[in-house]
């Protein structure tokens, strides 16, 4: 408990009830004017309070936890790159016998074996009587001749064949088309004549002039070479012409264009000369076929004489 003076009481009178409110009153607006400035010097930030806490800074790295559980298979990745190859393996053994193959090629002849032993000696021949064989050979050769000279007879004549080292020609009078002259050939066991040289173009065309004609099919026509619609003249057996031709100086200069297989047949003129003509044109043709060697039966007992 305090004691004051007189001086004391005099000077500190107590104060009515409405002056100490304002008092407090005084201290509340201080106490507010203070915790405002100091809030505004911790937060200059104009922005408005929230209640979202801002984060810290990061803070030290912790220690390494315990190893967790075996987490479940994934998915299976991509396929790997081809591995490096592994050594040779132990031989196997001997698999089944297969089915047999097909037969080889001959093989070379094989080096020469050495020489046999001599065999024994024969009987003795007998003793050839070649004089009487010899008049019968003899005759037969005559004989062989003189048929020889019918049968070219038969053939120049009759048939009106003509003949070369090779070939016979036969002009056939049965007026046709290329296509059915060349099938007419064929069932002859021939083909249409083909002059391929000099020498048989000009027997071939006295040929057609003894016969009182002016043109014949022959074997030569326009043949597609590829799927290019490209074309060039080819004997009847196919074989290209090559080194002679006897074209018409016109013709000559229009065979050179790529021809038409249509259109470009050839004939044989009188004149020797080659002129192109429409394949269903119908006229003469001349057939060949090669010629058979001649074959004797004698030519055996020639060795004894």
């Amino acid at each position: 408990m305090r004691y004051f003076t007189q001086s004391t009481l005099q000077i500190y009178k107590p104060r009515s009830s409405s002056v100490v409110r304002d008092d407090w009153e005084m201290m509340g607006m201080l106490e507010l004017c203070v915790f405002a400035a100091v809030f505004n010097y911790i937060s200059p930030s104009t922005e408005i309070c929230t209640n979202t806490l801002l984060p810290g800074a990061k803070g030290d790295q912790g220690d390494t936890g315990d190893e967790g559980d075996l987490g479940k298979l994934g998915k299976n990745g991509p396929p790997g790159h081809p591995g490096v190859s592994g050594e040779l393996g132990l031989r196997g053994e001997v698999g089944h016998t297969g089915k047999m193959g097909p037969i080889g090629g001959k093989g070379d002849d094989g080096d020469a074996g050495l020489e046999g032993p001599s065999g024994l000696k024969g009987k003795p021949g007998t003793t050839c009587d070649c004089g009487r064989y010899r008049k019968v050979v003899g005759q037969l050769d005559v004989n062989v001749g003189k048929l020889r000279n019918a049968v070219k007879f038969m053939k120049n004549v009759i048939l009106g064949l003509k003949e070369t080292e090779e070939m016979y020609y036969l002009l056939v009078k049965e007026p046709k088309r290329f296509r059915e002259a060349s099938m007419n050939c064929k069932l002859r066991g021939g083909t249409l004549a083909m002059p391929k040289t000099t020498n048989t173009n000009r027997l071939m065309a006295d040929y057609v002039n003894q016969a009182g004609l002016t043109r014949v099919y022959v074997g030569v026509q326009a043949q597609s070479t590829d799927t290019g619609g490209t074309s060039s003249y080819v004997y009847a057996d196919s074989s290209p012409l090559q080194g002679f031709a006897a074209w018409s100086q016109e013709e000559e200069l229009s065979s050179r264009v790529s021809p038409t297989t249509n259109t470009s047949c050839v004939e044989l003129l009188s004149t020797g000369t080659w002129s192109r003509v429409e394949c269903e044109a119908t006229m003469f043709f001349i057939w060949n076929m090669k010629l058979l060697p001649h074959t004797s039966a004698l030519n055996n007992l020639h060795g004894c004489f």
